[in-house]
């Protein structure tokens, strides 16, 4: 997708890049810089994320302000990296050149960061260091002398703090003074530091740590203490453990007096409709197509908002690289490499963001395979789903005392997409790649930071928001197109079957009966099926308008018992076991083509996930009905 983001000129608004290593704090940065004067869309050609905000610095000049993908070197050993080293040096097609290069550095750990920094300043182009979390250095008793550091540099060095108010005024008075005098320079200047360069940068580097850094020598206590406990290979494990079940826990515990009051809106809204004088088939459609459609799906937003929250809590904490150094042996016993964690973690709330974090990952075999296993992770487009079946079938009853069993049947269908992605790595590696063996894991871990509520607040806002603009652009048309479906041709005269019978949907959906028939699925089940391979959670949408046109009930309040009535619970199952693996979103197929570099590995993804979904679903079928289920 084109970025779709206009840039005023250089003169008239000159354009800043933020550029540093993972961690440090530059998102967090940029977000105490911009508020919400931000866009997010992607470079031109490919999927990586481009974020771009605005601001007005104290003598009112006004910034663009471009957050780059996090980087250790201009080497450019990984897709985000690639995209960083050519935005610093002019070489992406149709995108403004920095004016001005901000390398942000972790004030507790700057050796890597002064090496991007000499880095960078190789490069030509304006270079400024602003040095980010200097409340955690003082804390761990590091003494920085900036104005040594400078000097030592060639750059102007400043500090700031982005979780603060007045953080951020030593940078923005350096900005202006800096951008005032920018020298005239072409990209013809500009250059990619050569290997003896990034090897000079190192010892430098060293140098500079050595002549303007002192440093205690020890670590922060409270860092090291938390770590003692949150690394521990067994207690580590288990405290994930908890953490992740406790996220689904709160899915259902803390989302529902939301969805209750979501829901009951959209029934009022569906009774008021229905009150209203106008033509049958015209209020059919508002209330059987639109409302009871997209409603059925809204009401998860609190879900959707809840799973995205603790995603972006557990980043900015600081404890996703230890989950990912956690669960590195166990990954790397199925063929992953340490660094897919976080990929997969991500694809969690959506696997196209999970894939597209492969980058990070160096090897080529292991980033594909991260690829294809990633659309396995529960994202939050089953959610809907998987609420609908399971609050419709599994009771709202405690077990052991204190563990819901609503909430401890979500996180067994997670436990499953997460198994079956490990047995799916270890089989890829064994029969495609192998090999048992790969490069070693070595990942930096952050200090902990307190969260910046307003960084959580945007990051949580603009999910939501994106979710609620799906919901009214594909969801919608497709709710448009299954009440299209199910409402023609109208029933013949003196019928006395339901309508809904006698529409295309229903021919549809018993054509594929004599394929679904040995899964339990009925022919609404078929027909939502297929428009759920725009979206999963389309889905659910096309349920409850299928099931408010044959029994008129209002779908965002009573379709869970529409589903007990027209269901056994060996078919709610067996629904929940196919979409554990079902290929149910196109968008995801189409991000894995254009990652892979090509149509092969999309279908064999497809392929894979559809025999899977028709495998597992088969089993519980047949189980659960010959166990009286059915």
């Amino acid at each position: 997708m084109n970025a779709g983001i206009e840039l005023a000129s250089a003169v008239d608004s000159p354009l800043v890049a933020l550029v540093g290593n993972p961690n440090c704090g530059k998102t967090a940065l940029f977000n105490a810089l911009t508020g919400s004067r931000q866009k997010v869309a992607n470079y031109p050609g490919v999927t990586v994320e481009k974020k771009l905000g605005r601001l007005s610095t104290p003598a009112g000049r006004a910034i663009q302000l471009l957050d780059l993908p996090g980087t250790y070197s201009l080497r450019a050993r990984s897709p985000d990296e690639e995209i960083t080293r050519d935005a610093v040096l002019g070489r992406l097609k149709g995108e403004t050149p920095p004016d001005l290069v901000v390398c942000v550095g972790d004030a507790s750990n700057l050796r890597l960061a002064l090496r991007l920094a000499l880095e960078l300043k190789h490069v030509g182009r304006p270079v400024m260091v602003a040095l980010n979390m200097m409340d955690i250095a003082r804390k761990r008793g590091i003494e920085i002398d900036l104005g040594r550091l400078s000097a030592e540099l060639g750059v102007p060095v400043v500090s700031s703090i982005a979780v603060r108010r007045g953080g951020t005024e030593a940078l923005l008075g350096e900005l202006d003074r800096l951008l005032a005098a920018l020298p005239a320079t072409s990209a013809a200047d500009w250059k990619a530091p050569d290997a003896p360069a990034l090897r000079n940068a190192q010892r430098e580097a060293d140098r500079v740590l050595k002549a303007a850094v002192r440093s205690p020598g020890t670590p922060d206590s409270a860092t090291t203490r938390a770590d003692a406990i949150l690394l521990h290979p067994v207690a580590g494990i288990v405290i994930l453990l908890a953490i992740l079940f406790v996220m689904f826990q709160a899915v259902f515990a803390w989302a529902k007096p939301a969805m209750d009051l979501i829901s009951d809106g959209f029934t009022w809204l569906g009774a008021f409709v229905g009150s209203l004088p106008m033509p049958e088939l015209l209020q059919s459609f508002l209330k059987d197509g639109v409302i009871a459609g997209v409603g059925s799906v809204i009401v998860f937003l609190p879900q959707i908002v809840i799973l995205f929250f603790f995603i972006l809590l557990l980043e900015d904490l600081g404890y996703m690289a230890r989950a990912a150094f956690l669960m590195d042996k166990i990954m790397g016993g199925a063929g992953l490499h340490g660094r897919a964690f976080i990929p997969l973690l991500s694809s969690f709330a959506c696997a196209i963001p999970g894939i597209m974090a492969t980058r990070v990952i160096d090897d080529r075999r292991d980033r594909l395979t991260t690829i294809l296993v990633a659309p396995l992770m529960t994202c939050s487009a089953r959610i809907p789903v998987y609420t609908l079946i399971i609050s419709a079938f599994i009771p709202d009853r405690e077990v052991w005392g204190f563990l819901g069993l609503q909430g401890l049947v979500m996180f067994g269908l997670y436990a499953v997409g997460i198994t079956g992605a490990l047995t799916v790595s270890f089989v890829m590696k064994r029969l495609l790649w192998r090999t048992t063996a790969g490069e070693p894991f070595m990942l930096e871990l952050p200090d902990y930071k307190i969260p910046l509520a307003k960084s959580l607040a945007l990051g949580v806002w603009a999910r939501a928001m994106a979710f609620l603009k799906r919901a009214g652009t594909t969801i919608l048309s497709m709710m448009i197109l299954i009440w299209v479906l199910a409402s023609f041709p109208e029933a013949p005269a003196g019928a006395t079957d339901p309508a809904i019978n006698y529409s295309l949907a229903a021919m549809i959906g018993h054509a594929l009966e004599p394929l679904t028939l040995p899964l339990g699925f009925n022919w609404q089940i078929n027909v939502a099926l297929i428009p759920g391979m725009a979206a999963r959670e389309v889905a659910v949408g096309a349920l409850g308008t299928i099931y408010a046109i044959d029994g008129g009930a209002e779908a965002t309040q009573q379709i869970g018992q529409a589903l007990v009535g027209h269901w056994s619970l060996a078919t709610a199952l067996a629904l929940l076991a196919w979409y554990v693996f079902a290929p149910q979103c196109a968008s995801t197929l189409a991000v894995i083509r254009r990652e892979t570099g090509g149509w092969k590995w999309m279908w064999i993804t497809f392929g894979y996930m559809l025999v899977l979904a028709y495998i597992a679903a088969l089993i519980v079928y047949q189980v659960a009905a010959a166990m009286g289920a059915g």
